[in-house]
């Protein structure tokens, strides 16, 4: 094995408020689940994380964090923020490039530009009330701070799962 990608991650997580208010919880949730892709990923090389571990799927480790990259940006710098995103992985051409385009190369770069949108991210949410209308739409429809911080704990709750069985099948760890 060459040298690992992410190294030295803290475990943060923790029960949280667990009396704490809306926005401190679905923050806390957000923050938990951030920290654990980090954590899945702490260890393993590029080629590790670019492994497809789960034939046919094109799914691997670094696909997921580049697909959580452009979900961070799409949603709170895009949707909430109204900034105007350029493409990251996927495009027009590619729509599935944050999967189907993983190079062990860009590996380390991938994963500083998740953490640096994670950190845009968490600016642009500071900025809104859970209340506030985003400033763009999403099919049509208006969509909340506290809407789109609940899908996001969706989101990486459904793509969790898929990064506990995609790194169980690189070296075995499992774990929460």
């Amino acid at each position: 094995m060459t040298t690992p990608v992410v190294i030295g991650v803290t475990d943060t997580r923790t029960d949280g408020p667990m009396t704490g208010g809306e926005r401190e919880t679905l923050e806390r949730w957000l923050d938990s689940s951030r920290a654990a892709v980090l954590l899945k990923v702490e260890g393993l090389d590029a080629e590790q994380l670019c492994r497809r571990s789960v034939p046919p799927s094109t799914m691997s480790l670094l696909g997921a964090v580049r697909h959580l990259t452009e979900v961070e940006a799409s949603w709170l710098r895009a949707v909430l923020d109204g900034q105007d995103v350029p493409d990251m992985f996927s495009t027009r051409e590619q729509p599935e490039g944050d999967w189907d385009l993983t190079d062990p190369a860009r590996a380390q770069d991938d994963v500083a530009a998740y953490l640096a949108e994670v950190d845009r991210a968490r600016e642009a949410t500071a900025r809104w009330e859970l209340d506030a209308v985003a400033r763009r739409q999403r099919h049509g429809r208006d969509v909340n701070l506290r809407w789109i911080l609940t899908h996001l704990i969706e989101e990486y709750a459904r793509h969790l799962g898929h990064i506990d069985l995609l790194r169980e099948c690189v070296d075995g760890r499992t774990g929460y």
